[in-house]
């Protein structure tokens, strides 16, 4: 607890070992719980906040977030071992009309970042993978082994590779129905 304390003060419990890189680019808010083995990273380009964690949001083992630009993750966010979140890519592969050469070493090609924002409510499964660009609606389920290569929307749950919508929670029968 003590350990926890000094690291993120608002936090409930860090399990340790964890990595904190750039931690001054970081917003962490009250609640915040880890497993061991995380990794937070922030190397913004300006000096404002890059990772912006919410109330009450629990990680678990082995999770590795990275921000550039701006990963958000908003509150009761839980988010399950081995999930990869990150706003940045080494090159650009067309996605924004910019095309980065194969021949050219993947470490010597220009970061490009565009926002991740994850809203309140969100659950992601075990080894789920966020791609930079991504919006997960609120109350959405993402399925274990996902990549989440395009934005969800709220109330969903999403499966596969890459990520597709199989259920919508209805709100006047109260359950989830297949899409």
């Amino acid at each position: 607890m003590i350990r926890t304390k000094i690291v993120f003060p608002k936090a409930r419990i860090i399990r340790f070992p964890f990595d904190a890189r750039g931690r001054g680019y970081m917003s962490i808010s009250e609640g915040f719980t880890t497993g061991v083995g995380c990794r937070l990273e922030a190397y913004p380009v300006g000096e404002n906040k890059v990772l912006h964690i919410g109330k009450n949001v629990q990680i678990n083992d082995y999770v590795h977030i990275s921000a550039m630009e701006n990963v958000s993750i908003g509150d009761n966010v839980l988010i399950a071992s081995k999930v990869f979140i990150s706003d940045l890519n080494h090159g650009s592969y067309g996605a924004d009309g910019m095309h980065d050469s194969p021949n050219t070493p993947p470490n010597s090609r220009k970061l490009y970042a565009k926002p991740v924002n994850i809203e309140e409510n969100v659950w992601l499964g075990e080894f789920v993978s966020v791609l930079s660009g991504v919006t997960i609606g609120k109350g959405t389920i993402v399925g274990a082994n996902s990549v989440v290569s395009k934005s969800l929307p709220p109330y969903v749950i999403a499966v596969g590779t890459p990520a597709k919508t199989i259920k919508k929670f209805n709100f006047v029968s109260e359950r989830w129905e297949r899409v």
